[in-house]
């Protein structure tokens, strides 16, 4: 990507010449077609590599009966894969030059990441978080010196900006250092101290001046890596039921189970882009509150995932719960992911109290689903399709009534 003082930018999707080292401005708002770039979209690809790490051991917890621990491990966990992959995807937004020094420095991140991923293990087995902690440092290092570099090139209220960013990112690693120094009861709420003192450092940053990010590019960007969140659970399920089905020769139990975890991911897709949020991100007050939430639409997402490969194990007799606990383990991801959509996406697009309604009532309805036992994830995979369905049929007639261009599809 050009920046957007270069006087030629080359055509999207064209190869991209040598680029010298030069200043890191930023870019314009209001740039026209900027879309993802192939190293953003390499980076959102290894980021998941720890996301997919942390969803297996997620499926060993609870399948193995210690389902709070697990969840609060995926949930630290979590944060750290989510808070530096969306803080690389807000700077890039806003200071993208691809350039040599800028390229190292986000390969760096993704080091990083892969250094985290391989303490995933070790950070549920035996509390150890080093290797997490050591693998997020990388990352947040490397996003601070692009801060600094940032400031270098920037001046008055900016320059002030991007101090401020690089000097809260370097303060918020001591902290997280408590992790791996304090005794395992503490460890809860160091994490919940540092969670909150890292959400803060934007709103600090930016309480004078605020980054050119582009709203089409951050939708995009986020859109894509929910696409390969979403695509992760996919393969993780499918991965579960061949695995079972070769080991127990038990595809009547697996193939319910699958068709309604596809029912369960499809649904999600349809629901998450059926509108197009780019045009309510208008400001950061709207787009961090829509920024942060993604946290639970990314964590509910590979949750899913997870869900169903404990489903399986559960229906082949490896899983040492009960039915209803691994129903509940797709339900109530699944809940919350539709919860979190409309609360984030839909709502700002509804026509009425019944299209208001369709996806929190569909979140009931899915954990009520918990109750039907080995039928659960079937039953929830079709009451999602339904939402879909109602979705549609209720916009549909909605626009049968209101003249069109007055009127934003918003099907499910």
């Amino acid at each position: 990507m050009t920046s957007s003082s270069a006087p030629a930018p080359a055509p999207q999707g064209a190869p991209q010449p040598h680029r010298p080292l030069r200043r890191l401005t930023a870019r314009g708002r209001e740039e026209a077609h900027r879309v993802s770039s192939p190293l953003e979209l390499f980076f959102d690809l290894c980021f998941v590599v720890a996301i997919a790490q942390a969803g297996s051991e997620l499926v060993h917890a609870v399948a193995g009966g210690h389902a709070g621990e697990g969840v609060l491990n995926y949930a630290m966990i979590f944060f750290a894969i989510w808070w530096a992959w969306m803080n690389f995807t807000w700077f890039a937004s806003a200071y993208d030059n691809d350039d040599v020094l800028y390229r190292v420095v986000t390969l760096v991140q993704i080091a990083g990441v892969l250094v985290l991923a391989a303490g995933v293990s070790r950070a549920f087995a035996d509390h150890d978080f080093t290797l997490v902690l050591i693998g997020y440092v990388i990352m947040r290092m490397a996003l601070a010196s692009q801060w600094l570099r940032a400031a270098r090139g920037a001046g008055g209220a900016e320059r002030t900006m991007a101090l401020r960013y690089a000097g809260g990112v370097l303060l918020c690693q001591v902290g997280w250092l408590g992790l791996v120094v304090l005794p395992v009861h503490a460890r809860p709420w160091v994490f919940l101290v540092m969670v909150i003192a890292e959400l803060c450092v934007p709103l600090y940053a930016e309480k004078d001046h605020t980054t050119s990010w582009h709203p089409h590019h951050i939708a995009e960007r986020f859109g894509l890596f929910t696409i390969i969140v979403l695509g992760e659970t996919i393969a993780a399920a499918t991965v579960a039921v061949r695995s079972a089905a070769a080991e127990h020769d038990a595809l009547g139990e697996l193939l319910p189970i699958a068709a309604g975890g596809l029912l369960i991911v499809f649904s999600a897709w349809w629901i998450y882009f059926v509108v197009p949020i780019h045009g309510h991100l208008r400001s950061n007050r709207e787009s961090f509150l829509w920024g942060y939430g993604h946290y639970f639409i990314f964590a509910s997402a590979a949750s899913i995932g997870a869900g169903l490969e404990v489903a399986v194990e559960e229906a082949v007799g490896k899983a040492h719960i009960s039915t209803q606990a691994a129903s509940l383990a797709v339900t109530l991801p699944t809940a919350l992911y539709l919860l979190t959509v409309w609360a984030l996406h839909s709502r700002h697009f509804k026509v009425g109290i019944a299209q208001q309604l369709v996806l929190p009532v569909t979140a009931v309805l899915v954990l009520c689903c918990t109750l039907l036992g080995g039928w659960a994830v079937p039953a929830a995979g079709f009451v999602s399709a339904l939402a879909v369905t109602a979705g549609t049929t209720l916009t549909a007639r909605t626009a049968a009534r209101e003249r069109p261009a007055d009127v934003t599809p918003a099907a499910s």
